[in-house]
Formats: structure tokens, C-alpha cells, sequence
């Protein structure tokens, strides 16, 4: 299992692989890299993916740049951080912590 530090030591634009459906997502959300980073930096791992494949994944609540709450999803392998998706998490599916799934 992961931990935020293992993201945090290697948490720079160069080692970010977006994948396809990650880009899309992002730019259809108006959410950056940079803001993926800084919920990278300030934010916590809320769940853990250890059956996920290629890579065992995590969700990570943290604040955007403009301060707004984020979820990212990522994995890492070999000194990169893969950035699978980012979203606004919805008080329909999540408790108002936006760390527990609702139901």
C-alpha cells in the first residue's frame, strides 16, 4: 500500500503521466497538473486500490490551487506518479467529509 510521502517524494511534473482518459477528464473539468499536485501535496489518501491493474491505485482528497476540493486517482511505478483521474467529488455519492462514499 502506498503512502502520501511515497507520492510526495516524487511529486513534479516530469514524472506525472497522464493517460488519455485522464487528460480528457481533466480538461473537461477545468483541472489542472498543477492543481493534481498541490491535492498531492496537501491532501490525504482516502482509499486504496490494491487489486488495480497494471498498478495498484489510491484516491486522494486534497485542495486544488484555487482552493477547492479535489479527488485524484493515481498509481505510481518506476519513479512516476500515473494520474488516472481527477473530479470535484459530488455530496451526492460523498458525506459531507468527502471522505466516506455515501450508502
Amino acid at each position: 500500500m502506498y503512502t502520501i510521502e511515497d507520492f510526495r517524494q516524487i511529486n513534479k511534473a516530469e514524472n506525472i503521466v497522464i493517460s488519455l482518459h485522464g487528460q480528457i477528464r481533466l480538461n473537461e473539468r477545468n483541472i489542472s497538473v498543477d492543481d493534481v499536485m498541490y491535492a498531492i501535496n496537501h491532501g490525504e489518501i482516502i482509499e486504496q486500490y490494491p487489486e488495480d491493474y497494471p498498478f495498484p491505485s489510491c484516491l486522494i482528497l486534497g485542495l486544488s490551487l484555487g482552493y477547492v476540493y479535489i479527488h485524484v486517482v493515481v498509481s505510481m511505478d518506476d519513479g512516476k506518479i500515473y494520474l488516472i483521474t481527477a473530479y470535484v467529488p459530488n455530496l451526492d455519492k460523498w458525506e459531507e467529509d468527502l471522505k466516506t462514499r455515501k450508502g
